[in-house]
């Protein structure tokens, strides 16, 4: 019997290959330059838990204003609308966004690692906080600029021809688009497996270094996170070797610089300027900027609302592009994942809680970090089969059920189930076990729900203007996150929890630690985490806008 064989009649061997080593063989080198771009952002993680434990440590920012500093750093977001259309435009030029966005993303790590390794030095010139609040604006503006032209490279990554210049069939091109957006949430996730090893392996002995120890490493890991705008532009660099290789090949076989161009690029149509999306970009930008400069009541509620606003017209404009049948069932689908990634979160509140009342220190934050990591991966191998036959619905509605179930042994721990664990089972299911436990069934969920959509925009968006709708469609479900931080400022804002904060000089407790409330709130967030979500797909596929793509 042949391999082949040996595997068709092995049901195990066949789901393995089905799941994962057909995964391998349909990994091309052009799909590598984006995927390094991904890779970047993943390893953006490296600093998380460093800036959990600064943040608690160094700066004097309640839980209410650290979610409020989240909703604006998720506002540059929202600008993949207007960045993806500029990438349509300057098609060919594309790269030097990666460069600029290369360029924030290190002054903001140089600023972290400023405060840390030369503290007294920073504050001369301006409070911490403030130094902290330039650095998170920046990260994401850097950020936002390198994504939005990886994912224009996803679509240049699709080879619509082999080696000799035959055509292939949609259904292979569909494959393959779909196994480049699997392969960048890969890249992503694995960014984070790999520092959150690094943190774990850098963090040994924690609980025995003094302060100054742990503020060498924390300065030695913003550092190593230099690395980050070297592997984003090393991936463009990769990618414009690749596309000179590969149009060289097709000039060797005798074809025209015209066809070469439609091969490599798929632009059968010249992009032109849409007015109304950089006009209406414009007065977004200028509209977030003048409410944020002047402090104005109830501004982060009107930029939300405004922004969803002008973004829902955009969205409708380019939408005209879709035949109705295909325009009705991105709608519903589109309102679906904004609801779920709009879910409000518990805040730094509950970490801090974590750290000071169940004892959990760097290194077994890092610990669960890298379970979460390695996890995910393997969800999005076991799950690819799941996600690439259901409707996008239909994996949004079993990803809410499961992250309801999940949110229960959080709320346990507040409660003491593990004083009760603990005993019976002779220490082994204490406090760490259960979030040890809890994040390896929780970790595959929250990375996978956005792969359907984007494969799907990959296959169904006009040729021309494929960097514009995933722009535009990832800027309103970013607006999502930004719902999400405005959600969690009121649920910190109603539950106040407070971790101790001592004066620098004398030493004394200025605001004491109250944890009484994180119970409730984490309560109210599970309660929201499971209603809400279905709530939306019960009443949108009851509509016309119903879909079961």
């Amino acid at each position: 019997m042949t391999q082949i064989g040996r595997i068709a009649a092995n049901p195990v061997a066949r789901w393995l290959d089905d799941t994962i080593f057909e995964l391998g063989r349909e990994m091309r080198w052009s799909y590598l330059p984006p995927l390094m771009v991904y890779v970047s952002a993943g390893v953006w993680s490296l600093t998380a838990i460093v800036g959990i434990f600064f943040v608690k440590d160094y700066l004097d920012l309640s839980a209410a204003f650290l979610a409020a500093l989240g909703f604006w750093a998720g506002i540059p977001w929202s600008l993949k609308m207007p960045l993806g259309h500029l990438v349509d435009l300057m098609w060919r030029w594309k790269a030097s966004l990666i460069y600029f966005g290369a360029l924030l993303v290190t002054i903001s790590l140089v600023i972290m690692y400023g405060l840390i390794a030369h503290t007294a030095a920073m504050e001369e010139v301006m409070p911490v906080e403030i130094w902290y609040i330039a650095s998170t604006l920046l990260a994401p503006l850097g950020h936002i600029l390198m994504d939005v032209v990886a994912d224009a490279m996803t679509i240049e990554a699709i080879p619509l021809t082999d080696e000799f210049g035959t055509r292939y069939s949609d259904e292979q091109i569909k494959l393959m688009h779909t196994t480049m957006q699997t392969l960048g949430r890969i890249a992503v996730v694995g960014g984070n497996v790999v520092v959150a090893a690094m943190n774990f392996t850098m963090f040994a002995g924690v609980e025995a270094m003094t302060e100054a120890e742990k503020a060498v490493i924390y300065a030695d890991i913003y550092l190593l996170a230099l690395g980050i705008p070297v592997i984003a532009i090393s991936g463009c660099v990769l990618a414009g070797i690749q596309l000179r290789l590969r149009a060289g090949n097709l000039r060797r076989q005798g074809f025209g610089e015209a066809e070469i161009k439609g091969m490599l690029f798929e632009q059968s149509e010249e992009t032109e300027a849409d007015w109304w999306i950089l006009g209406g970009s414009c007065v977004f930008i200028v509209f977030t900027v003048d409410i944020g400069l002047n402090n104005m009541p109830m501004g982060q509620e009107i930029i939300l609302f405004g922004s969803l606003a002008i973004v829902v017209a955009i969205m409708w404009r380019l939408f005209l592009e879709l035949d109705a049948d295909l325009r009705r069932a991105l709608v519903g689908t589109a309102i679906v994942i904004f609801v779920f990634k709009a879910i409000p979160l518990p805040g730094a509140g509950v970490r801090w809680w974590e750290i000071d009342v169940l004892g959990f220190d760097q290194r077994f934050l890092s610990l669960l970090s890298l379970i979460t990591g390695c996890l995910a991966l393997v969800g999005m191998f076991v799950l690819r089969r799941f996600m690439a036959e259901r409707p996008v619905v239909h994996v949004v509605a079993v990803l809410t059920v499961a992250a309801g179930f999940l949110s229960l042994p959080n709320i346990g721990l507040y409660y003491g189930v593990h004083h009760w664990t603990a005993p019976m089972t002779g220490g082994v299911v204490d406090a760490r076990f259960i979030a040890v436990l809890d994040t390896a069934l929780e970790s595959p969920l929250g990375q996978i729900s956005i792969i359907p959509m984007l494969a799907w925009m990959a296959k169904n968006a006009p040729a021309h203007l494929k960097a514009t709708f995933f722009a535009v469609m990832l800027s309103f479900t970013n607006l999502a996150w930004s719902a999400s931080n405005l959600g969690t400022r009121y649920l910190n804002e109603y539950y106040q929890v407070t971790r101790e904060v001592r004066a620098k000089d004398s030493g004394a407790i200025q605001i004491p630690a109250d944890y009484n409330e994180v119970g409730l709130l984490l309560i109210t967030v599970a309660a929201i985490t499971v209603a809400a979500p279905l709530l939306t797909i019960w009443l949108v596929q009851r509509t016309r806008f119903h879909s079961q793509q």
